[in-house]
């Protein structure tokens, strides 16, 4: 009986988790604006300015181990994990800010509202992605910001030490089979819409199982209107001002 009542509650659980309206998460923030640039302070508090639910951003280790945010493992020349901070320091992204600090970018997002989805990006040395998952799951307790920080990887070793330091689930990046999400005991997953679009049968699956659908990067109306339809949870996109339109007209 017991058994019974918990499969009844997860599957309920479950239609009301795909039933409720996809967030939008603005992909390395809102950066597609006057001023504004990929992973910088400025995409930050844009993306808080326009009300997204979510902004996502990615962290490297420099080669003395301090956390920066951006995407790509190299700028200006420089491979940021084999690289010292003060180096990496020089760099100006294309608005002219700084490679952002860590600490600097939960500094500046504790005070807004926007939720955070931090991207712990897979490192050559798997000690340098449990380092990392430690020092991230300090700085973010630090602030207060648990509540408020989901996490995302590419990486199954990075995905385990995130897990362990932070005392959360994370959803894994690659395009893996529910039964292999099952097997990480993760958050779920986090697929790119070319992965999703390829595997539609899974998205039930992932119902079944309770999974939150985060999905990347989603930018054309098409795809953004096929995850609303398909009752993404995440909707991950390069334009959020589009998506929140799309999701409000409830089309």
């Amino acid at each position: 009986m017991k058994k019974r009542i918990s499969l009844a509650l997860l599957t309920l659980s479950s239609l009301a988790l795909y039933a409720t309206p996809p967030a939008v998460v603005a992909h390395r923030g809102y950066w597609n604006t006057e001023g504004s640039a990929q992973n910088s302070i400025r995409s930050l508090v844009k993306a808080d300015s326009i009300g997204c639910e979510y902004t996502e951003f990615d962290v490297w280790l420099t080669s003395d181990n301090v956390p920066v945010v951006n995407h790509d493992d190299v700028i200006d020349g420089m491979v940021i994990q084999n690289t010292p901070y003060h180096e990496v320091a020089k760099a100006r992204l294309s608005n002219g800010e700084p490679v952002p600090r860590l600490d600097q970018f939960l500094d500046t997002a504790a005070p807004l509202k926007v939720g955070l989805v931090l991207e712990l990006k897979p490192h050559a040395d798997p000690v340098k992605e449990v380092l990392a998952a430690g020092m991230i799951a300090r700085m973010i307790a630090e602030r207060d910001l648990e509540p408020r920080t989901m996490y995302i990887t590419f990486s199954a070793n990075a995905l385990k030490a995130l897990q362990a330091t932070t005392g959360q689930k994370a959803a894994y990046l690659s395009a893996v089979s529910p039964e292999e999400l099952v097997a990480l005991d993760c958050y779920g997953p986090d697929f790119n819409i070319g992965s999703l679009r390829q595997f539609p049968q899974w998205i039930d699956e992932f119902r079944s199982l309770g999974m939150p659908l985060n999905v990347w990067t989603v930018d054309s109306d098409d795809d953004i209107q096929w995850c609303i339809d398909n009752g993404a949870t995440y909707i991950t996109t390069n334009n959020p001002l589009r998506a929140q339109e799309l999701i409000a007209s409830g089309k």
